[in-house]
């Protein structure tokens, strides 16, 4: 009996999947499971493969995720532009992916998603694409037992003027144009309608790094967060909802008190010292108004500073998230996909250093660094993990 007993423990402990896993919630300063214990999210972020970012794919000046498309465009047509990404998002993340992840050890993803792969503006309509890939991951996350965070990576108009926002590179229009908000919650709305009973997912990430223009203090932004709160709650009260703050979800002024009760504030860290000094200030305020930390995102900097940082924020409770899990020519992530060389003609080509290819080749090129990107086509970098 106490055999049979201990196989049982072990199994639970090894094997969470085997098991039913109820919603995240909120308890105090402590994110929670369904039994209202502690639980401790430890993620990796699948950055790069639905918002294509330059400098992970060794862009010349890096560019927006439409600006990589244009180029591509350019070079391959429409009809093969298609077949690229097709090709790219297959390969980029699959079920062995997060087989890998599971492996490692992670609990947890946060999926960055760009607002029109679920939202078409031409047509004003839904799109499948975007949830056909979220019912694809969380059925490969359910026999894992790994959670999901939805994060909208990419806002309508761009919530800072930067690449990663997809923005036009001027100004953040998210905050200047009320039309980009309302789009934006009413996907958030669809979403919620969707994923309301998904018990996998752990909450709703509403923006990614929100920068807002000068002379913009942080009130528009809690505006934009009640409002979309609110209107997710009319719909979904099961999930969490992740708050970033302004300025790459570092200030979080005037974005206290918390104005939900499933709420958790999500800050960014990248390049900072890794002692308590640093989150000095995100320990104040958690302790102040009793609600939860969560470090979203943080990563490409040295393995020493990988270990310190979450040391430092393990001591604190604080779950974690890191970017990216797969590159392309990276020491910084587990999984780096090798750059071809005749990828790298294409990329001499956009930076003004070689010769345009024809349709013909750049076609078998980029086709070819898709393929790359397959996790068994990856190499390991042994460091990163432990």
């Amino acid at each position: 009996m106490m055999k049979a007993i201990r196989i049982v423990l072990w199994l639970m402990l090894m094997s969470p999947a085997l098991f039913c896993q109820g919603f995240l919630g909120v308890n105090g300063t402590a994110i929670v499971d369904d039994a209202g214990q502690p639980y401790m999210l430890r993620g990796y972020g699948l950055g790069g493969w639905l918002v294509p970012e330059g400098y992970m794919l060794h862009t010349p000046g890096y560019g927006s995720p439409t600006d990589i498309r244009n180029k591509i465009a350019d070079l391959l047509g429409e009809q093969d532009t298609e077949e690229f990404y097709r090709r790219y998002r297959a390969n980029y993340v699959n079920e062995q992916d997060i087989q890998q992840i599971a492996d490692w050890g992670f609990n947890s993803i946060r999926l960055p998603f760009h607002y029109d792969q679920f939202y078409d503006t031409a047509t004003q309509t839904f799109r499948d694409l975007g949830f056909n890939i979220v019912d694809s991951l969380l059925s490969w996350c359910r026999p894992r037992g790994i959670y999901v965070i939805l994060d909208m990576h990419c806002a309508p108009g761009g919530q800072n003027n930067g690449n990663i926002s997809d923005s036009d590179g001027v100004l953040a229009r998210l905050w200047t144009e009320p039309a980009n908000q309302d789009l934006a919650i009413h996907i958030w709305k669809e979403i919620a309608r969707r994923y309301v009973n998904e018990t996998l997912i752990a909450g709703y990430d509403i923006i990614n790094e929100p920068v807002l223009p000068d002379g913009f203090t942080n009130q528009p932004l809690r505006d934009f967060y009640v409002r979309a709160v609110g209107e997710i709650r009319t719909i979904d009260t099961n999930h969490i909802v992740f708050i970033e703050g302004n300025w790459y979800a570092t200030n979080f002024d005037l974005l206290t008190p918390p104005f939900d009760s499933k709420m958790v504030y999500s800050f960014h860290r990248y390049w900072n010292s890794t002692n308590t000094g640093s989150i000095q200030y995100l320990l104040n305020m958690r302790s102040q108004h009793n609600t939860p930390l969560w470090m979203g995102e943080s990563g490409e900097n040295s393995n020493p500073w990988f270990a310190e940082t979450i040391r430092d924020y393990e001591q604190y409770g604080i779950g974690w998230c890191w970017w990216a899990h797969k590159k392309i020519a990276t020491t910084t992530s587990p999984l780096s996909a090798v750059l071809l060389p005749e990828y790298q003609d294409i990329l001499d080509y956009w930076g003004g250093s070689g010769p345009r290819p024809s349709q013909a080749a750049a076609r078998a090129a980029l086709f070819a660094q898709a393929e790359a990107l397959k996790i068994e086509n990856c190499e390991l970098r042994p460091g990163v993990i432990p």
